[in-house]
């Protein structure tokens, strides 16, 4: 295998040649490190495509013929494909990065986990928004107090399209923001609330909201995250909102210069006392900060970030155990859809949810909604380093 760190470069297979998997071939034709990227799809026409800008890429309709040939795997199927096109590369002891989601069930995630262990092989889930400059700057901005106490985050992901096939777009559009709200808390969350409705398509919901919960009680008073999803929208919209106790933070993906603004703006209480001439709140506005964020492209950050944890033996920052807890919060927003109540991740996790029915903590069926009832134990999970980029892209 051509993995060893000094010896020769890699050779990586992208399994799946459509709108994602073709920026990975661009992306890994230009990563150091690489001798060789191989397209595997079974659409003639994709091949015909790629093969005009690639013409000297072995190409291969299905990743058995592949298998000999390559050293690691990207698989950028559809999510249905992504188990049994990752256990086929794991089986013969490749390394695999697996696009979002990384499956559709937190029982097919640990399977891959598992499987990987075994074969001593390294396995990377792409949440391409953890190597985003402007999602770290946001980490650290919250990480370092500099809003002040985090009351909540807000995310908003909208455009009209693209409409998937075999997901929905819970499970198409919220795996980015989970993931990117995990890793700017440095946690998981321990409930999952979820809306959703069909629209304009029959069989599948969307437009989506969902609230994660972080703190042990879910409730309108601890730490919380709302996040909006739809592929029914007149405006494309990437945008995070963070709001602290002393400054409030806005991430939106599509601009071009100011990503990351900081926001002097906040509420605080007035003296105390009766007068009840005075509004209930005072206000303050002061500077606009506008921090730099490295332009860095994020997909060339995280394929580069897999081929050196591969030449280096090293544990990815997206690794097996962070796709596996955005698939069990995804899994717990649909459960909660159909069950109409939030969702504890320890249900996910134990399988008792096979019904709609409330469980019970402490004694206390958790629907009913009063404080000790909603009390559970939060999950134990310790903020994962910022990764650090190296090389003329560092910022």
């Amino acid at each position: 295998m051509s993995s060893v760190a000094g010896g020769p470069g890699l050779r990586i297979a992208v399994v799946g040649c459509g709108y994602w998997g073709s920026k990975h071939v661009r992306v890994l034709n230009a990563t150091d490190g690489i001798d060789e990227v191989i397209l595997v799809d079974s659409r003639a026409d994709r091949m015909r495509s790629l093969a005009k800008s690639y013409r000297s890429a072995p190409r291969f309709t299905s990743l058995k013929s592949a298998l000999p040939q390559v050293d690691a795997v990207v698989v950028a199927t559809p999510p249905s494909a992504h188990v049994s096109v990752a256990l086929e590369a794991i089986a013969a002891r490749k390394h695999v990065l697996v696009e979002k989601p990384l499956a559709p069930t937190t029982a097919d995630a640990r399977r891959l986990i598992q499987a990987a262990a075994e074969a001593g092989v390294i396995l990377m889930v792409g949440h391409t928004f953890e190597y985003n400059p402007a999602v770290r700057k946001l980490a650290e901005l919250v990480r370092n107090g500099e809003l002040g106490e985090l009351y909540y985050l807000d995310s908003a992901r909208l455009n009209l399209g693209l409409y998937q096939n075999d997901v929905n777009v819970i499970f198409d559009l919220a795996p980015h923001d989970v993931s990117i709200i995990n890793f700017v808390l440095g946690r998981k969350p321990v409930a999952v609330q979820a809306w959703a409705s069909r629209h304009a398509h029959r069989q599948l919901e969307d437009v989506a909201y969902l609230r994660l919960y972080y703190d042990d009680y879910f409730d309108n008073s601890g730490l919380s995250a709302n996040i909006h999803v739809s592929w029914l929208d007149p405006c494309k919209v990437r945008r995070i909102t963070a709001v602290g106790s002393k400054k409030m933070a806005v991430y939106n993906d599509l601009a071009a210069e100011d990503r990351i603004r900081i926001l002097d703006k906040g509420v605080c209480l007035p003296p105390e006392g009766d007068d009840l001439t005075q509004p209930p709140m005072s206000y303050r506005y002061g500077d606009i900060v506008v921090p730099f964020v490295s332009p860095a492209e994020p997909l060339a950050v995280q394929d580069r970030h897999f081929v050196e944890c591969i030449a280096n033996a090293a544990r990815p920052l997206s690794d097996g155990e962070d796709g596996l807890s955005v698939v069990e919060a995804l899994e717990a927003a649909e459960l909660s859809r159909r069950f109409g109540r939030p969702v504890l991740l320890d249900e996910v996790r134990s399988g008792n949810h096979v019904n709609g029915s409330s469980p019970r903590h402490n004694g206390h069926p958790a629907g009913s909604w009063s404080p000790e009832s909603q009390r559970v134990h939060p999950v134990a999970a310790s903020a994962r380093p910022l990764l650090t980029v190296s090389g003329p892209e560092a910022g």
